[in-house]
């Protein structure tokens, strides 16, 4: 009887937040883009490791956005490959030329130690990250930054992923679908109240003066004694919320970066993301429930305890899965079809009428894949 209690009680609270993010979905806007007069300075950042000729391509499209060149910087900074990506960055410069900096750090030390030094040599009023297997449209790099302009507690802005070979295979077709409810859907409810839990590490922008803020305990975070190595993205949008920056999401800004197409590239990705998850919802924990801003504070708040929900309830619900499924496998069976059948035909209208049918029902093998492979992620 409390296990029916509970469970009710989540579902209705996952009702709840599903018919909130609808509400906040229909009420989102993106920022129009500002004049080249009132664009502010940028440093576009391209960390790389190991990514070949596409570092070379993602640099090209950079260079080629429809941004005033005097109020453009961009760094590509390798850090440490063992592969040619050093020599496509300097087949990048000299195509380039003073288009585009260069640097090498002399080990790998990791995403977020390559940041870090092109931060501190970044010149731009705004900072800009780019991964460096991705391309950008002519136009993302002014939509992304044009917030700052008009939005003036604006802090950090994610961009809007897509997926670059998602014709390379079923995981990549599947992520690509998926990615378009996370950002245009979930992100875009979140930003209508200034609260975009995670800007993109495949594009996002930053207040410069935010960064630096918060820099010294960014590069020496530490979560149970150890240096943090992953989920540098969340921990910076994290630190600029703490500050009382707002963090908005532009559905215009559009990025195509490269995702996994093997089963176990994908689940370390997936370890990689919930880890961070987890240390940062720890993080915002400490700070969420003070007066960490001006104004309503209710829907981070809010966005948190659903955050920690899905976080402290996996492991009852894998119990129960287990135990249903030895002790009534048909029960088990039909129930999670059914609700894999409800929450992803939610989705499914979602892009069907903004996009394509057929691609829409990539979220029903999605979600099963997910149910049957990842659960336990």
């Amino acid at each position: 009887q409390i296990l029916i209690i509970v469970s009710l009680s989540l579902l209705a609270f996952q009702v709840a937040f599903m018919l909130f993010i609808i509400y906040a979905y229909w009420k989102y806007k993106v920022i129009a883009s500002v004049s080249d007069e009132e664009l502010p300075t940028c440093t576009v950042i391209v960390p790389a490791y190991n990514e070949g000729k596409l570092v070379l391509e993602t640099l090209r499209s950079l260079a080629s956005n429809k941004y005033p060149h005097e109020k453009l910087q961009l760094l590509a900074i390798d850090d440490g490959s063992k592969d040619d990506t050093w020599y496509w960055m300097q087949q990048a410069k000299l195509e380039l030329g003073d288009r585009v900096t260069i640097l090498q750090q002399p080990v790998n030390k990791g995403k977020r130690h390559a940041l870090y030094r092109a931060f501190h040599i970044g010149t731009g009023d705004v900072f800009v990250t780019v991964d460096s297997d991705s391309i950008v449209k002519e136009d993302t790099l002014r939509n992304l930054v044009s917030p700052f302009i008009t939005y003036e507690n604006c802090g950090a802005v994610g961009g809007n992923v897509r997926v670059l070979n998602k014709k390379s295979g079923l995981i990549p077709r599947m992520l690509n679908v998926t990615f378009v409810f996370s950002f245009e859907f979930i992100r875009s409810a979140q930003s209508v109240f200034g609260s975009v839990l995670c800007t993109p590490g495949a594009l996002a922008a930053y207040k410069k003066s935010a960064v630096m803020a918060c820099l010294p305990e960014w590069i020496n975070q530490k979560f149970m004694g150890s240096l943090s190595d992953i989920g540098e993205d969340r921990a910076l949008t994290n630190m600029i919320l703490k500050q009382g920056y707002h963090v908005l999401f532009q559905k215009n800004s559009f990025v195509y970066t490269n995702s996994p197409e093997d089963y176990k590239t994908l689940y370390k990705m997936f370890i990689r993301w919930e880890r961070s998850n987890v240390r940062e919802n720890i993080e915002m924990t400490n700070f969420a429930f003070s007066n960490f801003r001006k104004g309503p504070k209710f829907v981070p708040r809010f966005l948190l305890v659903n955050q920690w929900i899905k976080v402290i309830m996996s492991y009852p619900f894998t119990i129960l899965m287990f135990f249903l499924i030895f002790t009534n496998p048909i029960l088990f069976l039909s129930s999670t079809l059914f609700g894999i059948f409800i929450f992803s035909t939610i989705q499914v209208i979602f892009y069907s009428k903004k996009y394509n049918f057929l691609e829409s029902l990539w979220f029903y093998t999605y979600s099963i894949f997910y149910t049957f492979t990842l659960f336990w992620i």
